[in-house]
């Protein structure tokens, strides 16, 4: 009983929900004794839907194994690929496959939704008590997850919230940051990554005139512009991309796109999406984007200060369109006043 309390408690003692996903494969690896235990979580739009792996330990394993956050969605396995996790995902209920080696799966849920599936493989047919102990550990899982989720997402569009924001960023920031040059060899210039090198963009999207649409309507409709919206922005961007609800009308995205002429396709993207949805009783918004590459030494409010800059100039010459910072600085459209976050020592 002792080494279960301490696993609990271990996996409650973390924010990270990656993390999270890494430690309760290991507590269900040292009290199941499997051959191995996983998580994978349903990923992407309806229809196109993939498995993607979070945590994988195999016996004897020390680390476990996991796909990477950024993972391209064509390259995941398909639902259909994995016909027991499939139905285990669709009947949201336990379930056993009678095989060699057996597996039991187990539905990985949170309070709005089914999202995954968790995967065991043993020698033989797991113990009824066994089965109980993984379903209460799930439990407790899924209420941590639901109290992550309130702390940390927004409460009408369940995006991210304003201040799980700054963490995300300055992890984005260390993953992309570019290698350091060998002592006989030069830096890319200003720090930049090479062509087709993935990194993180920051972009800004705030709602053309959404005053009028509070003032003549009401609140509640306004909130119901704002939880369409939000799903708007789901279905355009992928699955990875990492979205928040600032306040107000005003939303952010955090993606890794190679080059500007990526980011902007993306963000024309949710412009069109937007332009195009007839919103009930409103009928049809629009929406100004900007955005800016996340520079080396960013800090999060530099790399957002430029964004919102870029948003401004959008609305101030025409609204419904999307601004690149980098491109108006370039056409000297705006001055480049912006700053990284690094600190001068004196």
């Amino acid at each position: 009983m002792s080494q279960v309390v301490d696993h609990l408690a271990e996996l409650t003692g973390f924010r990270d929900r990656d993390v999270l996903d890494v430690t309760l494969v290991g507590a269900l690896k040292d009290l199941v004794q499997p051959r191995s235990v996983a998580i994978y979580r349903c990923v992407g739009e309806p229809g196109e839907q993939r498995w993607l792996t979070r945590a994988r330990l195999v016996a004897g394993d020390l680390t476990p194994t996991a796909d990477p956050l950024w993972s391209d969605l064509a390259t995941l396995p398909k639902l259909e690929a994995h016909p027991m996790r499939h139905a285990c995902l669709q009947r949201q209920e336990p379930m056993s496959l009678q095989s060699e080696p057996a597996v039991g799966l187990f539905p990985l849920a949170t309070d709005r939704d089914v999202v995954g599936v968790l995967e065991i493989e043993t020698d033989k047919p797991m113990e009824p008590e066994d089965v109980r102990l993984v379903s209460s550990i799930m439990r407790i899982y899924r209420n941590f997850q639901a109290l992550l989720d309130y702390s940390e997402r927004d409460t009408l569009t369940g995006l991210l919230n304003r201040k799980t924001f700054d963490e995300s960023f300055l992890r984005s920031a260390v993953e992309s940051s570019p290698p350091v040059a060998e002592p006989c060899g030069d830096p890319p210039s200003g720090g930049r990554r090479s062509s087709g090198e993935s990194g993180p963009w920051l972009g800004v999207i705030d709602i053309d005139h959404f005053k009028s649409v509070n003032d003549t309507y009401g609140h509640l409709i306004g909130d119901e512009v704002l939880l369409l919206l939000s799903r708007l922005m789901r279905s355009s961007f992928r699955f990875h991309d990492r979205l928040y609800r600032f306040g107000g009308e005003e939303f952010v995205v955090l993606m890794r796109v190679s080059q500007d002429e990526d980011a902007a396709h993306a963000f024309e993207r949710l412009r069109h999406n937007v332009e195009s949805y007839v919103f009930p009783r409103v009928g049809h918004i629009t929406v100004s984007v900007g955005f800016t590459e996340v520079r080396p030494g960013d800090s999060p409010s530099a790399a957002f200060e430029r964004a919102d800059k870029a948003v401004y100039y959008a609305k101030q010459n025409g609204r419904n369109q999307v601004a690149s910072h980098g491109d108006l600085i370039a056409r000297g459209l705006l001055a480049d006043e912006s700053h990284t976050g690094d600190i001068d020592l004196f």
